[in-house]
């Protein structure tokens, strides 16, 4: 196998430094307090494979006690006023905000990404924060009278209740606050459960969240290196009501399966498939720049990234072409260099299944356009890579990437783009090209994919409603649907007066 030496692999440790009193934590909060444990998490830098913190290894036992404390806040929480709820939510925001340069670092050393991918993520997340502070009080229900007119109709939204937030190591900062964002506007009291990767921006999170002020037991946050073992001792107590999970969707078929004894609700964003339609009409150069930010963004591992290039084949040579001088051009690096745009995958492990990958890929005959390498020295460096399938029977087109490898498809009609981009159990994300706005929006509408990009791969907003169809998940983040996720809505029935004497 090719390999080849990646830049700025120097020792960036030493700038990992924080204002006195912002550290990272290394415990578990529960019920106020922040608590170690007898065991810890190691966490490493994939671009050095250097130890750079440990956190407390929380067993099911501290899941059962974060789920007491939580359960025994909800009642008291649920009944604060929008008003105090609001200015927990701005004081936080000012923490956060405070944080932010610090927790960006933490993301760059645990996840890989560049810093300016970093700093773009905990922006992101702080604006969800900041939406979802400006939703509360907003969905108290309706007033109204029966069909027929014989009774009055009152609908009330209440706090579903105790809520397990399950967050993945890709986005570190942006998916656990958006779902505490949601779950605490609604008035639901939270357990966060970290990525065993990258615990230490969940604990900045966390930390600037819950010294605002928030009362005790309503935020806890749990590290494990036993993720389903607490998940099962938390599911198989009812007081446990809510599950929100980001993550595979093996691990999400497990969890449905979990919830299904305590009737839990579950809200799951998992695996992608995504399909990116190049028509033979589309401005080539805007599209393969938006081709290569959305496949090479955090090295490929993102749950919308395009894994499925579907050209039209009038333009699919031109189009390859553009694409693998792009692709040449990415600077691979620490995330703390400056010049870096692709940095480490998030372990050995995982450039191991994605070598295998591409081998797959070359053995079914696909052609190798640029990349394929791994770097010497330490990390779990790949180089970017595009592959040009032989034919859409490719295995890879049946499976999700999850890295910096880009296969590209041919197909001769828009129609058979769209087939093709359906032929999969996934639905999360998918993206289309072309000049003619009402044929994208006929293909994009054709599309079985829970969010549509239409010449644009950014498609996250706080106030959109973010998710997938098929084996891609259940319920929204983003939006309002997002809080009605974490609420349960009663009516109530009652007669009216037919006169005021």
């Amino acid at each position: 196998m090719a390999v080849m030496q990646a830049t700025g692999t120097t020792d960036h440790h030493a700038e990992f430094s924080f204002v006195a009193g912002t550290e990272p934590r290394s415990d578990l909060l529960i019920d106020g307090q922040w608590r170690s444990t007898g065991e810890v998490i190691e966490v490493r830098d994939p671009a050095t494979d250097s130890v750079i913190g440990t956190v407390a290894d929380g067993s099911p036992a501290e899941g059962i006690a974060a789920l007491d404390a939580a359960a025994a806040s909800q009642s008291a929480w649920a009944a604060v006023s929008d008003f105090e709820r609001s200015r927990l939510f701005r004081d936080a925001e000012v923490r956060l905000l405070a944080a932010r340069d610090n927790i960006a670092r933490a993301i760059v050393l645990e996840s890989g990404k560049p810093l300016a991918q970093a700093n773009a993520e905990i922006d992101s997340a702080i604006q969800y924060w900041t939406w979802y502070g400006g939703q509360i009080g907003q969905h108290h229900g309706t007033y109204a009278p029966s069909s027929d007119g014989s009774f009055t109709v009152i609908t009330s939204r209440k706090p579903i209740g105790p809520s397990l937030l399950i967050s993945p190591w890709n986005f570190p900062a942006l998916t656990p606050l958006r779902k505490m964002a949601a779950a605490l506007a609604a008035g639901c009291t939270i357990i966060v459960k970290s990525a065993a990767l990258t615990p230490l921006t969940s604990a900045l999170l966390v930390d600037a969240v819950d010294g605002a002020g928030f009362p005790h037991g309503v935020i806890n946050l749990i590290h494990t290196s036993d993720s389903s073992g607490l998940s099962r001792a938390l599911m198989a107590d009812e007081r446990l009501r809510k599950v929100s999970f980001t993550g595979s969707t093996e691990v999400g078929r497990a969890l449905i399966a979990q919830s299904a004894h305590n009737i839990i609700s579950t809200s799951m964003e998992l695996g992608g498939n995504g399909a990116f339609i190049v028509l033979d009409d589309a401005d080539l150069e805007f599209a393969v720049e938006q081709a290569i930010g959305s496949k090479f963004r955090n090295s490929g591992q993102v749950c919308v990234a395009a894994n499925r290039f579907i050209v039209q084949r009038s333009v699919a040579d031109e189009f390859d072409e553009r694409f693998v001088e792009r692709v040449k051009q990415l600077q691979m690096g620490h995330g703390l260099e400056p010049e870096t745009d692709l940095g480490p995958v998030i372990n050995r492990r995982e450039r191991e299944r994605l070598i295998d990958s591409v081998a797959r890929s070359r053995a079914s005959g696909s052609k190798l356009l640029v990349g394929g390498e791994v770097a010497e020295g330490p990390g779990s460096f790949m180089r970017a890579t595009a592959l040009q399938a032989a034919d859409l029977d490719d295995p890879l087109a049946h499976e999700e990437i999850f890295g910096p490898v880009a296969v590209t498809y041919r197909v001769d009609t828009a129609a058979d783009a769209v087939a093709f981009a359906n032929d999969t159990p996934f639905g999360l994300a998918a993206f289309v090209f072309t000049t003619d706005v009402a044929r994208g929006l006929a293909v994009a509408g054709a599309l079985e994919s829970g969010v549509v990009g239409l010449n644009r791969v950014g498609v996250t907003d706080p106030a959109s409603p973010f998710g997938g169809v098929k084996s891609s998940g259940l319920g929204r983040e983003g939006g309002q649907e997002s809080i009605l996720e974490f609420t349960e809505e009663q009516y109530i029935a009652f007669a009216s007066t037919t006169s005021v004497d």
